[in-house]
């Protein structure tokens, strides 16, 4: 896709989204059937994978701008020019975003992961009873998709925390299944005013790996989805399952986030970057720009072999 078809102004762009939707809603799984599939993770190669997910869960805001991913014609615009750079290996997803870009062809050679559990939606008063409400691994198989995701936070002060454990080795088992790789993001968490709020020390990071690590019957197709915290040498130490890095919506500034993932990129165990908001909706706006710098800092082999 040339980013140059792009045309931002045009309202109509993305109409015929809607038109297929209504008229041939099985266009979506013909698409999917018939996209070029990515190689595979391998190892000794970083996968770069963009993340789409958050709306489903009603979170829009990108640091100071409350309902920055509001507008999906943007979004999907910002997607494409991400998509378009051939370093970037795949895409995380919530069903809708991920069915707009089957349809529109955006997919080929890339890898697909789908995000399972939704409806532990931000700020609401439940929000660790954090349902399957998305994917699931059967619709995953279907798709041809290479993998799940799903958000796990462990909130020792809630009690949905037990359900939500349960539900993602429900979930662990049934990608394995299908063998489909469990992408698991966990958090040690707590509410704070009303707030929930993830501890990102790195003792908590650990603590949540080794819950998460532990969770369905088999540990063969897991692997974490991890923030960035300091200390994260002792953070990879705690785990021999691969690894991807998260961005979430940092407050720090472009290059210091950037010099925090080159450092934890060259780390033992890392597959690589699993990154949204920071590279869609960068501080400069220059979404191909972010992208870019993201891309040199993955660590990359020609010599390797596809993962089993």
């Amino acid at each position: 896709m040339n980013t140059t078809e792009i045309d931002g102004a045009d309202p109509r762009r993305y109409a015929h989204l809607t038109t297929q939707r209504r008229e041939d809603p099985g266009a979506v799984a013909r698409a999917a059937a018939t996209r070029i599939r990515h190689r595979g993770a391998r190892s000794g190669t970083q996968n770069f994978i963009i993340a789409a997910d958050h709306p489903a869960r009603g979170a829009l805001s990108v640091g100071s701008r409350p309902m920055a991913m509001a507008d999906r014609r943007d979004l999907l615009d910002r997607l494409r020019t991400a998509l378009a750079n051939p370093a970037v290996d795949g895409i995380l997803a919530s069903p809708d975003i991920l069915d707009d870009l089957l349809l529109l062809g955006a997919l080929d050679d890339k890898l697909v992961f789908g995000s399972m559990n939704r409806g532990g939606l931000s700020g609401y008063v439940n929000e660790f009873d954090d349902r399957f409400t998305g994917h699931t691994a059967q619709a995953l198989a279907e798709l041809g998709a290479d993998g799940g995701k799903m958000l796990t936070r462990i909130a020792l002060d809630d009690p949905a925390t037990a359900a939500t454990l349960e539900a993602t080795a429900h979930a662990i088992d049934a990608l394995a299944a299908h063998r489909l790789i469990a992408m698991v993001e966990p958090f040690l968490s707590g509410w704070d005013n009303g707030k929930v709020r993830n501890d990102l020390s790195a003792d908590a990071v650990i603590k949540s790996v080794g819950i998460a690590s532990g969770l369905g019957a088999t540990s063969a197709y897991t692997w974490m989805k991890l923030p960035v915290v300091e200390d994260m040498e002792r953070v990879m130490a705690s785990t021999t399952l691969p690894t991807v890095l998260l961005g979430g919506d940092p407050s720090g500034s472009p290059e210091e986030v950037f010099a925090s993932w080159a450092a934890a990129l060259a780390l033992p165990g890392v597959q690589g970057l699993t990154v949204g908001r920071a590279l869609l909706y960068p501080p400069d706006g220059d979404v191909i720009g972010a992208v870019a710098t993201a891309a040199s800092l993955l660590i990359n082999s020609q010599t390797s072999a596809p993962a089993e």
